[in-house]
């Protein structure tokens, strides 16, 4: 569209482009370039028919959609819902480096959010699925910070001693308090239980990788992000001590997937698509607080696990017909793998 098209008052254009958002909860740039294409033919028709164009408008393809039409759709929807208490955040997906941007509620809890279509039971499941990504399989040893299906099978009802499964993590005193450790709650079948994580990923609240693991998404990340920090990292610990949410170096948004300083107290961590530019302005690869020597080796998320030979020799035990039902519960624990 040209520059007069893009600054247009706010109109009917903005309002689909807002249902859409809506509907999704996340777009990335390439995601709302169909989108705005179909928006702006039809737009593009209707200003025609209505005798403010002379000439026929030609179908927009998405290709032709550019950034700038992006951005001042979202700002000018981001601005016409401010006084609803919402507004459109943007952070940078920690794998595929796009800008994803998510339509979030300023004044409500985000986990009520979450709990809007789901059951007592559900999100009582989906609570401790979060608490077992930054508890259970978060740890100084090894931050994997996500889980496979199997684990989240296990989750499906809560433990009798919700107190023991915590164990000494901070979801004891964040999620897991309301984990669903009571109240009559039944828990899930196996069956809902897939269904449940399904769902999550369709509306963008959780990702699945290749290699089956389930990790919070960005959308997760940028509307939960207070929430994570309250409920699991110790407000009154010092300066530089571990913490169980931890900010890259870099960009400073949470690392869920990254690489980590070999020292295992120490708390600097990089994302993988922002090392590059932060190594490049410094004379030596070692880690800016402590000093130690930055290998590129020790990873946050699944890479914790999969680069294990623990889990090599899982995996190929299973395809020769072993067993690998417990195989992520013994690297976290420390029972096969060495370092």
């Amino acid at each position: 569209m040209d520059d007069e098209d893009i600054s247009h008052p706010y109109d009917n254009s903005h309002r689909a482009f807002l249902q859409a958002f809506m509907a999704r909860g996340t777009m990335t740039f390439s995601q709302a370039q169909p989108i705005l294409a179909a928006i702006f033919t039809v737009h593009d028709q209707d200003e025609y028919k209505n005798g403010n164009s002379d000439e026929e408008p030609e179908v927009t393809r998405p290709e032709q959609v550019t950034r700038e039409d992006f951005e001042s759709y979202v700002s000018a929807v981001s601005a016409a819902i401010s006084p609803f208490d919402m507004e459109i955040r943007s952070t940078t997906h920690q794998v595929s480096k796009e800008r994803v941007y998510s339509l979030i509620n300023t004044t409500s809890d985000p986990m009520t959010q979450l709990a809007t279509l789901r059951s007592a039971e559900e999100m009582a499941f989906v609570r401790r699925v979060i608490d077992a990504m930054f508890d259970r399989y978060n740890s100084p040893r090894m931050e994997v910070l996500c889980l496979d299906g199997m684990q989240a099978n296990k989750l499906r009802t809560a433990p009798r001693n919700e107190d023991e499964e915590n164990g000494n993590g901070n979801g004891g005193n964040g999620a897991g308090e309301n984990a669903g450790g009571g109240g009559g709650l039944k828990g899930l079948k196996s069956s809902e239980v897939e269904q449940v994580l399904r769902g999550l990923v369709d509306e963008g609240w959780f990702e699945r990788s290749r290699a089956g693991f389930y990790s919070l998404s960005a959308r997760a990340l940028t509307e939960l992000r207070q929430w994570l920090v309250d409920a699991y990292n110790d407000a009154e610990a010092g300066e530089g001590e571990w913490q169980r949410v931890k900010f890259c170096e870099a960009c400073r948004e949470i690392v869920t997937v990254g690489q980590r300083c070999a020292e295992r107290d120490c708390c600097v961590r990089l994302h993988d698509i922002c090392q590059e530019a932060f190594w490049r302005t410094r004379k030596e690869r070692a880690c800016p607080r402590c000093g130690t020597g930055w290998t590129g080796r020790n990873f946050v998320g699944e890479k914790a696990v999969t680069e294990t030979e623990a889990y090599q020799r899982g995996r190929r035990r299973s395809g020769r017909g072993g067993g690998r039902s417990s195989l992520m519960e013994d690297i976290v624990d420390g029972e096969e793998e060495e370092e």
